[in-house]
């Protein structure tokens, strides 16, 4: 199954790179694509229990889906990891 998710916080290549590595990295996902333009997420998946971990992932990493709460901590989240998505 292929969903996509709209997320806050997503400025450039640098945080695209950081989501589709750290997304990738959980079992089952396949298949991601980050449209910074449209600030979404798209990937594959087997079951809802792994959705539901991507967006954990996503939150983590300072990119909560749209209509979450994005507080300041998610936004500074969010500079560090597209900094660290520029690096690699």
């Amino acid at each position: 199954m292929e969903t996509t998710i709209h997320i806050q916080n997503l400025k450039c290549g640098g945080c695209a790179n950081t989501i589709t590595k750290g997304i990738s990295s959980i079992e089952a996902i396949q298949n991601v694509s980050v449209n910074v333009d449209e600030s979404t997420v798209t990937f594959s998946y087997e079951t809802e229990a792994q959705v539901n971990e991507v967006k954990n992932k996503l939150k983590s990493l300072g990119y909560p889906e749209d209509g979450e709460a994005n507080t300041l901590g998610a936004k500074a989240k969010s500079y560090v990891s597209c900094a660290i998505g520029k690096m690699s």
